[in-house]
């Protein structure tokens, strides 16, 4: 999927572009009905809302099931990224959001750069968020909340949000949010939220300021995420465990444009479970020498 002269012209100036249903019924399919058996294993992957059993986030299943293998090496959603940034990527972060049906918790206001910046020591903004709609999405299920043009702004002084979630956040406070949103358009525009049917893909800036309000109705709203960095901007520190921020820098090789709904052969390195090696830290920064 090649992104045209116009749609670039509207990601340079409001910071997304949004795909309704670029991936059929069918191929969604194939993915949403994975993500039961992933989520009711009790593994450290495993995020769950605070107070409650309901998974918040489920990463890394690029790395042990077979149908988001495929989705990670899926050229809709690696080739424009690598367009963009005129080189290729490797797999900085892979998640699942369960935004569950009356438990999914608030995703406070923030940048995915900040976090990726602070905690990994990622050298620039040379990354990307793609996300796929696994359910519909509308105004009641908790829909991604942007500012437009916020990424315009550059990195943003952030607060490590260690209470409000179960999982910490660098978060933007409210002060700069109604600056951002006035700035952005006020009432008028200053908050957009795309939403549409499962197999609709959202593809966004680093630095865009986003959120999402707490899901109060009966339907889920689960997404995938996959955060695609430039191979030569990779991530300097292991401060999170490897299902977190991943350490292969290795460059992505897309499978055909069909690979949801027929048979090709994927490397899954944790089906048999997580190495002991992913899970261990350091502050230490890399030797950069050595990770060439």
């Amino acid at each position: 999927m090649q992104l045209s002269a116009q749609q670039l012209e509207q990601f340079d100036r409001e910071g997304y572009l949004f795909f309704p249903r670029l991936f059929t019924p069918d191929e969604t399919k194939t993915l949403i009905d994975a993500v039961p058996a992933l989520y009711a294993r009790r593994e450290a992957y495993n995020v769950r809302e605070k107070g409650s059993d309901a998974v918040r986030t489920n990463f890394a299943a690029h790395m042990y099931s077979e149908p988001f293998a495929k989705l990670a090496r899926h050229p809709r959603m690696v080739k424009p990224v690598e367009a963009l940034f005129g080189e290729k990527l490797y797999m900085h972060q892979f998640k699942i959001n369960g935004k569950m049906a009356f438990e999914g918790d608030v995703w406070q206001w923030h940048q995915d750069y900040g976090t990726w910046k602070n905690d990994d020591l990622m050298p620039t903004e040379r990354a990307m968020n793609v996300a796929i709609f696994l359910d519909d999405v509308n105004e009641f299920n908790g829909p991604l909340m942007f500012i437009p043009g916020s990424h315009k702004k550059g990195v943003i002084d952030a607060k490590h949000d260690l209470t409000t979630t179960s999982y910490p956040l660098w978060t933007v406070n409210h002060e700069l949010i109604a600056k951002l949103v006035d700035r952005a358009g006020g009432k008028q525009g200053g908050i957009v939220s795309p939403k549409g049917p499962a197999g609709s893909m959202i593809l966004f800036h680093s630095c865009l300021v986003h959120a999402s309000s707490a899901n109060l109705s009966p339907f889920n709203r689960v997404s995938v995420y996959l955060s695609l960095c430039a191979v030569s901007n990779h991530i300097r520190r292991h401060k999170r465990p490897e299902y977190i921020a991943h350490r292969d820098f290795t460059p992505i090789e897309c499978l055909p444009d069909d690979c949801l709904l027929k048979d090709y052969a994927v490397d899954l390195p944790w089906k048999h479970g997580v190495p002991e090696s992913a899970l261990q830290t350091s502050l230490d920064v890399i030797d950069l020498k050595v990770a060439a």
